[in-house]
């Protein structure tokens, strides 16, 4: 069958196996247990995916990490640029809503993954928190800012394709939606397959930044794609690795902590 509309399927990913996840979840024999009940739906989940497919999901041991900054900073909204199946969606957004916040916002550009990520999260009982944002995570992202339904990042969760990830954060700097003391950007896979140019960006001293602007232009990874960087904003990031399902990798978290540009 023709699909001139979809993406091509990947080695690992957009095969197939993710509607298959769906049936898998919704033939289960104890469905009835997984209604409403986030952490038995990541549970099949993970089993579906050591035993019939592997799927790129943060995981349980990296998303407990992750779980654990939420519960530490206790943000009312978060936002994720890649959504997948919805994983991270139900683990996170139960964080969430447990901590006392009211909106977990997935943005994924594929819609048949986005739809599978719906019919899960409403599973989970989390349909009054998450919201799948199906499109282009940029063009999401400036349309959420633009209608005043995102002023501020508090948390943020990067972990679609490892390339995007500082043009992301361009965006978010360019947006004004980084403050200081405030926002914390986590960035998963940047171990494996990782992401030098987000790392060497997050790590830079101010006047370091501003010398990458000027001497990696035209440079693969460092094209400014029309946003405008603000290398005034002072980042401390901390990289944890981890042993995962795929080998050795690690997340990212970066904390904003101040500007020389205001």
């Amino acid at each position: 069958m023709s699909k001139p509309h979809a993406p091509s399927p990947l080695a690992y990913a957009l095969d197939g196996r993710e509607i298959d996840l769906l049936h898998y979840i919704y033939s289960h024999p104890d469905l009835r247990t997984l209604r409403n009940n986030p952490p038995a739906i990541l549970a099949a989940i993970d089993t579906y995916s050591h035993t019939h497919n592997p799927l790129m999901n943060i995981g349980a041991t990296k998303g407990a990490y992750i779980r654990d900054l939420i519960v530490a900073h206790r943000p009312q909204v978060m936002i994720e640029l890649g959504g997948y199946v919805g994983y991270s969606a139900i683990l996170f957004g139960a964080a969430l809503r447990a901590a006392g916040g009211t909106r977990y916002l997935s943005l994924e550009q594929n819609p048949e993954m986005a739809a599978v990520a719906n019919q899960l999260v409403d599973l989970a009982g989390l349909k009054d928190v998450v919201r799948v944002v199906v499109g282009p995570a940029a063009a999401s992202l400036r349309e959420l800012v633009a209608d005043g339904e995102v002023r501020a990042v508090e948390l943020v969760f990067l972990d679609h394709w490892q390339e995007l990830y500082l043009p992301d954060l361009w965006l978010m700097e360019e947006l004004g939606v980084l403050v200081p003391h405030t926002s914390v950007v986590i960035a998963d896979n940047v171990v494996m397959p990782g992401a030098p140019q987000y790392l060497e960006w997050v790590r830079a001293g101010c006047a370091e930044k501003r010398g990458l602007l000027e001497d990696r232009k035209g440079e693969k990874g460092w094209e400014a794609r029309g946003l405008r960087p603000r290398p005034g904003l002072v980042y401390q990031t901390v990289v944890r690795e981890f042993e995962t399902q795929f080998g050795r990798d690690g997340v990212a978290v970066t904390s904003v902590l101040g500007a020389e540009d205001v």
